[in-house]
């Protein structure tokens, strides 16, 4: 079971507003916060998600193939969110849609430091 996820960041307060949005969307609010990190989840939401300034002080870099995944209540709710994250300028990885087989709608996006997530429904 994951506990939490965290992606990197070089300015704080830029990420910081960008996942308000989205993770106030999600139902998700900041429940931990210090200079170097800010994190937010919900009761019963499953694992948390943070993002924060590298430990080693280098400047962060994105990673090919990681990806984190919010959890959505339904279609709409992903739709919604997928148009949040382009609004606050996040990029298009994959518009909203069914993937795959069993029910799976997802929408894929990159927040402005470059990190790969994406809102999902399954059934």
């Amino acid at each position: 079971m994951i506990g939490y996820v965290t992606v990197g960041t070089n300015d704080l307060k830029k990420a910081s507003a960008f996942y308000d949005r989205i993770c106030g969307e999600l139902g998700m609010g900041r429940f931990m916060e210090n200079e170097r990190l800010i994190a937010w989840g919900g009761p019963g939401r499953g694992a948390g998600f943070g993002v924060a300034l590298p430990y080693d002080g280098k400047p962060m870099t994105i990673g090919n193939g990681v990806m984190a995944a919010f959890s959505a209540k339904d279609k709409e709710q992903v739709d919604r969110v997928h148009k949040l994250a382009l609004s606050l300028g996040g990029t298009c990885e994959g518009p909203p849609g069914p993937r795959g087989t069993g029910g799976f709608y997802a929408a894929y996006f990159r927040d402005p430091d470059g990190n790969k997530l994406n809102a999902f429904v399954m059934g």
